[in-house]
């Protein structure tokens, strides 16, 4: 059970280091889809990098997870709004099904994250609990 949920911490948190890494190294294809109205530029690109990568090995090592999660929804949350939902008013038919692909995919990343916050106390007194019989 432990080397699963190792697995399970590895396949969701791996992603957004990848993520995270794609903001330094594409960072001005991030700048092309940044929002007018959201401050910083490269800057905002490059910590919100930062922010993934260590979300992602902070799950992966299992450190801190249930803060790290929630945090995680809400930076997914403001890319819904920021990112995904001005881009489905764009008049490029590819731009639009790109921000609805993007919109659901942070959406189920967000419900994950957020599930993963409210019931890891859960599962690791569980956890707990079986190794004691």
């Amino acid at each position: 059970m432990k080397n699963l949920a190792l697995l399970g911490r590895i396949l969701f948190a791996l992603p957004f280091g990848i993520m995270g890494l794609n903001h330094f190294l594409m960072t001005n294809v991030f700048l092309g889809m940044m929002s007018t109205f959201i401050p910083g530029g490269a800057y905002t690109i490059l910590m919100t990098g930062a922010l993934l990568i260590v979300a992602s090995i902070c799950i992966i090592i299992n450190y801190n997870i249930k803060l790290v999660c929630y945090c995680l929804a809400g930076l997914l949350f403001l890319f819904i709004v920021t990112i995904h939902i001005p881009g489905l008013y764009d008049t490029d038919p590819n731009k639009v099904q790109t921000a609805l692909i993007e919109l659901l995919k942070d959406t189920g990343l967000m419900g994950g994250a957020i599930m993963i916050g409210l019931y890891y106390d859960a599962l690791k007194e569980m956890s707990i609990k079986s190794k004691k019989r």
